[in-house]
């Protein structure tokens, strides 16, 4: 079968196949263009092509700008590549990056690349988090460093000396230790090039191809036990010319990037960091965060730097709707240049599709699209994605070119299965693990199960359907789809939360934990304080009242929440519960909050109840 999508350019044509076995193919008609063997190659041909041009900026210690050009961060890659080599780094003793996102984190990654060296950025909770370092153990017995880079090495001092032999070198722009070697970032970048460095550095980049690896990326899934998900050069090259072929305003004139996600991640770490760079683009690193706390640092930013393409979380854009739609001039830079907006980590609900979509018709004639998609560490990320504008929420796109999907039938759910050569070639130094994740065919088992929008029309994109692991059935052996139920339970409360752990199995209903959003609740109740907050019954009243509609639309048990209490206190990275992100991990929290969720059957005072019977 051929069907054909709509998107912003021209149709995209889809084949879709049903093999006997029943399980569905679907794939683009156009092939993937070319892509280089390398990332740097690429950077290196603006450095020659565009030497002026903004590579990355961050804020420096008094709020301005600190500007790198590619000219000036070409240089930069070439001065710590020869050093790596020089200390005698390689895939067996790789470099860790324990820092979070800046200008230094940036160059020494790519250093590293540039000579075939890999790395592996950690998030900063591995080592901030206190306790006994656990993931942090973990990752050093899979990678085995020879080297830290740490931005700033007095904070994580402490956890590196507990975890890591003093074999080990560390790279910082300040700190000092008497038990291991540290050695200046500055000096990396002043060292004086000899005609012999520069030739090893060419020579060792010469042998870069498809099949280096580039970088490691860690990714716990419900195990919480972190995993090295390999990055070969093809996986992230084939991914950015993915991204192009989908989003052809890349190709049109430079992107303009402001982002505060975590390099750690995939989603910036590999797509959005490396979109700068394959398309000669600007990357302003933002220092804020989708909190209350350090939205206003995000908000600073976007007064002063129009993005082109740009990237949050729901609770992100919710937190910057509060301001936007208050702060026209705010808005009016915000959208000025605007092409498109992507959304990820967790379901969006209406109401903040709603407002986005909004502001954005009144800021841009015939709006902006507001798009999302389906990925995973180890598939590049960029697997499924859509760009031209829907209606609503929760539509995850179809194949990008290059990207074979296979759908699978498990129960009454659709698995999804991806193949392309952005997918990963397994986990490092683990055989068995790698064996598990791919099926007999070769395809990447993604763990999700998704839907189609328009039953059997794969043009009109698929809807995701929830994680299988994640997947449990009540005490009738009704199956629960928790992803959906999730997003429809975040899009029923309006706004009041921001996420929910479903639970119930092998019980008789559904009850929640609430992850609640402090700034609405707050201005229900005109407190700040998350306990004085909860204590007022008003607050709790609307809780109820929407947990109720909610519950009184249900289509049967497995789609109904009864009950719920509101987490007051954060959920945590140490245990798994969530990403730096911000995407919360289900079945963490289920384990974490044991007595919290045996409360929800219990009567306790902080339950909301959903009248969903009208017996009140």
């Amino acid at each position: 079968m051929q069907a054909n999508a709509t998107q912003a350019d021209q149709p995209i044509k889809l084949h879709s196949h049903i093999r006997e076995d029943g399980s569905t193919l679907i794939w683009q008609e156009a092939a993937l263009d070319p892509y280089p063997r390398c990332i740097t190659e690429r950077f290196m041909y603006w450095a020659k092509t565009a030497p002026s041009r903004l590579w990355m900026a961050e804020r420096g210690a008094d709020g301005a700008w600190v500007r790198v050009s590619y000219a000036a961060g070409a240089a930069a890659i070439e001065s710590i590549g020869a050093a790596l080599l020089a200390r005698g780094l390689s895939v067996d003793r790789p470099l860790l990056i324990l820092s979070g996102n800046s200008l230094a984190h940036a160059l020494m990654a790519l250093g590293a690349q540039h000579v075939g060296i890999p790395s592996a950025a950690l998030s900063p909770a591995y080592a901030l988090a206190g306790g006994d370092h656990t993931k942090l153990v973990q990752v050093a017995e899979q990678l085995n460093p020879s080297m830290i880079f740490a931005d700033h090495a007095e904070k994580f001092l402490p956890a590196i000396d507990a975890v890591f032999g003093p074999d080990v070198a560390l790279v910082s722009q300040t700190g000092s230790t008497p038990r291991r070697e540290i050695i200046a970032y500055s000096a990396l970048l002043a060292a004086p090039a000899s005609a012999q460095s520069a030739a090893q550095v060419a020579a060792a980049h010469a042998t870069v191809g498809p099949d280096t690896i580039a970088k490691f990326l860690f990714t716990s899934g419900t195990t919480g036990s972190p995993k090295a998900v390999i990055q070969t050069q093809r996986m992230l090259c084939a991914n950015q010319a993915m991204i192009r072929a989908a989003y052809p305003f890349l190709a049109d004139e430079p992107p303009v990037l402001v982002d505060w996600a975590p390099w750690n991640h995939t989603a910036s770490g590999n797509k959005v960091f490396n979109m700068a760079i394959y398309n000669g683009g600007s990357y302003y690193i933002d220092d804020g965060r989708p909190t209350p706390k350090d939205i206003a640092k995000t908000i600073h930013t976007l007064r002063e730097v129009a993005p082109t393409w740009y990237f949050n979380v729901p609770i992100g854009y919710q937190f910057l709707m509060d301001v936007m739609e208050h702060d026209s001039a705010l808005a009016g830079t915000f959208f000025s240049k605007l092409r498109m907006m992507m959304y990820a980590g967790a379901g969006m609900g209406q109401p903040v599709w709603d407002r986005l979509s909004a502001l954005a018709a009144r800021k841009v004639a015939g709006g902006v699209p507001l798009v999302s998609g389906l990925g995973a560490t180890e598939t590049g990320p960029f697997a499924l994605y859509y760009s031209d504008k829907k209606d609503r929420p929760g539509n995850i796109g179809f194949p990008a070119a290059g990207v074979t999907l296979k759908l699978v039938p498990q129960d009454d759910k659709l698995e999804a299965r991806i193949k392309s050569p952005s997918v990963t070639p397994g986990y490092w130094r683990n055989a068995a693990l790698t064996a598990a994740a791919f099926d007999e065919e070769g395809f990447f088992k993604l763990g999700d199960a998704v839907r189609y929008a328009v039953a059997g029309d794969p043009a009109a994109g698929f809807i995701f359907d929830g994680r299988l692991a994640e997947n449990f059935k009540l005490a009738t052996g009704t199956w629960v789809a928790v992803g959906a139920l999730r997003a429809s339970l975040v899009n029923a409360m309006g706004g009041m939360i921001s996420d929910a752990v479903i639970a119930g199995e092998e019980r008789d209903d559904l009850r929640a934990l609430f992850i609640p959003n402090w700034a609405a609740l707050g201005a229900i109740s005109g407190q700040s304080d998350p306990a004085h907050i909860m204590a007022d019954p008003t607050v709790c009243a609307a809780l109820a009242d929407h947990l109720t509609r909610h519950a009184q639309g249900a289509t049967g048990s497995a789609s109904r929440v009864v009950a719920a209490i509101v987490l007051t206190a954060p959920l945590r990275f140490d245990r798994g519960e969530v990403t730096d992100k911000g995407s919360v991990n289900q079945r963490a929290v289920l384990r974490e909050r044991a007595d919290l969720v045996a409360a929800l059957w219990t009567g306790d005072p902080a339950l909301i109840v959903a009248d969903w019977k009208g017996t009140r």
